[in-house]
């Protein structure tokens, strides 16, 4: 049985001994929570535009180098589940300074790796840092205002969660080709010494509880969070399920799962309280987040990519042509928490949000190689109009039922499956992409014959193979096209499907102080 103990990190309590509520916005704090859980998500992606410059400077091959990528995303998955424990083991304030300045350790640490040896250790060591970040970052925001400000200061958060995965190829980008790779970690530095000093002076503290470590449920989940990591990360390499390997992998992930099934159900004292996935609200939210996650995430590996191979944009100018629907998130979102907090239906919010972003993403599958970038900033802002009408109420709602004692656990299972949703859908979307290149070109190239060439071309001898080429490669943007129109066909269907799951929340308004 978890006891408190009267320690270092002791609560502010009334003379009932029940934690005072605040009674206004710590600004200062919110700055400080901002810009670490911002440097965080912006590490997710912000590398990813890097490794080419990075592998030849560590001296890595096409296999090792993505390595680099998995070893931080691993780090964070297998981490984040014990948020909750080491905050109320060690005290939710120690942990999260812990974490920041750790995070700021291993970002220089990175920016000075030598080798691929060294890369990937630093990168691990970052990740386990990084992985406490996003959900203290979410508990105190919510700890440290009233409750009537919980949609606002969700609507804060979202921007975070909603503009990281854009703005880190823009920022990792412009930092790769004006200055070094090594940048795209030094950059971590100076901000994230900004806000662990904020922290440091603002961050309340919170009770220390002796609860017990579920070493059994946590290492069912790391084996489990590892082997499908690994699997994503593998697949396209390995050729899926025609690997060995592959089915290692899987039979771990499900093996593993279905213990932990048992575990959480059968034994005391677990990993987390059985009485949060027993509340129906934050249920809901969880699965909606993992469709939330894999939209999002999905739709940010699939964009820059196909601007910038098909259409001829540069890095920069791709992320300035995505970058408006973050635009459109932010406007929404102080929209969305204003309703809230008038006690506006939360699930219609979220149900319209999904309706939108769907229609956006059903209007790009009929985008073609000659689509305007106009109509692309379009569909963007309205699409960002859409995510931002789900998330911040999608957050509340997730937290509305919740004791405050849950907050923390709750928020790492939020990010968890945030995190392991967008590993999923990248993973699926890319394997689709380029398996759906090849059909499309097969199909494509069966068209290709002589009576569909200009007359004598054959006869031209110096000239023939330049023009097959010419030919060749039109077929190969062409399929590609088509391929990318499938992985939007997919989003769109996925997302009619988690719909229905909106109305299975309780209707409910946000309560009053």
């Amino acid at each position: 049985m978890a006891t408190a103990a009267p320690a270092e990190d002791a609560p502010i309590s009334d003379t009932s001994g029940q934690r005072t509520e605040p009674q206004g916005l710590n600004i200062p704090l919110i700055i400080g929570v901002m810009l670490a859980s911002l440097l965080q998500i912006l590490d997710t992606t912000i590398a990813n535009v890097a490794i080419p410059h990075m592998q030849a400077a560590l001296g890595a091959t096409n296999d090792t180098i993505t390595w680099v990528l998995t070893s931080y995303i691993i780090a964070a998955a297998v981490a984040m589940p014990a948020t909750g424990w080491l905050a109320d083991r060690i005290g939710a304030r120690r942990l999260f300074l812990t974490a920041v300045a750790g995070f700021i350790i291993t970002s220089m640490l990175c920016g000075l790796a030598q080798n691929l040896i060294e890369m990937v250790a630093f990168r691990l060591m970052q990740g386990l840092s990084g992985a406490f970040i996003a959900p203290l970052g979410q508990a105190a925001l919510l700890d440290a205002s009233p409750r009537s400000k919980h949609p606002q200061m969700m609507a804060i958060y979202a921007m975070g969660v909603l503009l990281g995965p854009i703005l880190g190829p823009i920022v990792g980008g412009w930092l790769t080709e004006n200055y070094s790779w090594r940048w795209v970690f030094f950059v971590n530095v100076p901000s994230g010494l900004i806000a662990l000093f904020i922290l440091m002076t603002q961050l309340p503290r919170r009770p220390v509880v002796r609860r017990r470590f579920d070493l059994t449920g946590f290492a069912l989940i790391a084996i489990m969070l590892c082997s499908v990591q690994l699997m994503l990360d593998r697949g396209n390499q390995a050729d899926w399920f025609n690997s060995a390997e592959i089915w290692l992998y899987l039979g771990l992930a499900v093996s593993c799962g279905w213990m932990t099934v048992i575990h959480f159900t059968t034994a005391r004292d677990t990993l987390f309280d059985k009485a949060i996935l027993a509340d129906r609200n934050f249920l809901a939210a969880l699965m909606i987040f993992i469709m939330l996650g894999f939209i999002i995430y999905s739709i940010m590996a699939l964009m820059p990519p196909m601007l910038e191979h098909l259409f001829g944009f540069g890095v920069i100018d791709a992320g300035l042509t995505l970058a408006p629907r973050g635009v459109g998130a932010v406007f929404v979102m102080n929209l969305s928490s204003h309703l809230i907090r008038r006690g506006f239906d939360a699930r219609i919010l979220i149900g319209l949000g999904f309706l939108i972003a769907d229609l956006t993403i059903w209007q790009m599958t009929g985008w073609n190689l000659e689509v305007a970038q106009s109509e692309m900033i379009i569909v963007g802002i309205v699409q960002g109009l859409g995510l931002g009408l789900i998330i911040v109420p999608l957050n509340i709602v997730a937290f509305q039922t919740l004791p405050q004692k849950y907050r923390t656990d709750a928020s790492s299972l939020l990010n968890l499956a945030r995190s392991l949703a967008a590993s999923l859908g990248i993973a699926m979307v890319s394997t689709l992409l380029a398996r759906n290149t090849q059909i499309s070109h097969a199909d494509l190239g069966d068209h290709i014959v002589d009576s569909a060439l200009p007359a004598g071309l054959a006869r031209l001898e110096p000239v023939a193979g330049q023009a097959l080429a010419i030919v060749d490669a039109e077929v190969n943007r062409q399929a590609a096209m088509i391929a990318y129109l499938d992985d939007f066909y997919l989003i769109a269907w996925m997302i009619l499907l988690f719909l229905p799951i909106v109305f299975v929340m309780k209707k409910s308004g946000p309560k009053q102080d």
